[in-house]
């Protein structure tokens, strides 16, 4: 789904004063940074406060917080889709189609190095990663063949060059 999020990407207005435009692409620093800082949150509030109702040591078991990721990655992919509805209401009810600019994973690496033998941790870590890439192959995979079946009969796209123009909240 990063593919997605970058194409969202290029329809904002990404310059920082007259004479710096943020790549798109970079613009996924931000779940590192958001990773650096909920860490230490998450370590030092979320857990005292869990561990108070839970009794587990950690506040939560490994299996939990899994759980709880994929919980919140459903609800962040909902609230994506939501609002890739309302962004492309706002483009249809001003007529931008055109207009450039609109105005407007750490708990399965641990799951994976806690539970394997100390000689195949680097091996479970690394395919735990492994498992993003091939979830970016797939979702790639996905578009190509979203946009082979929705163009047959010379229909637009669902995920065109000008996402203003196209459909990606069905994507979603």
């Amino acid at each position: 789904m990063s593919t997605m999020f970058v194409l969202q990407d290029n329809t904002m207005d990404r310059h920082m004063g007259p004479n710096f435009k943020i790549p798109s692409a970079s613009l996924s620093l931000f779940d590192t940074l958001s990773v650096i800082f909920w860490t230490p949150v998450y370590d030092r509030i979320i857990v005292r406060i869990a561990r108070k109702y839970t009794g587990h040591e950690r506040g939560f078991t490994q299996l939990q917080r899994m759980g709880i990721g994929l919980v919140l990655s459903t609800i962040a992919m909902i609230v994506a889709g939501i609002l890739e509805v309302i962004r492309l209401n706002y483009v249809r009810r001003h007529n931008y189609y055109d207009l450039e600019y609109i105005p407007m994973s750490s708990g399965q690496v641990e799951f994976f190095y806690d539970q394997a033998p100390d000689a195949k941790r680097s091996l479970c870590a690394a395919l735990s990663l492994t498992t993003v890439a091939l979830g970016n192959y797939l979702s790639t995979f996905l578009v190509t063949i979203v946009n082979n079946l929705t163009t047959r009969n010379g229909n637009l796209e669902w995920i065109p060059d000008n996402m203003n123009r196209g459909h990606l909240d069905y994507f979603y």
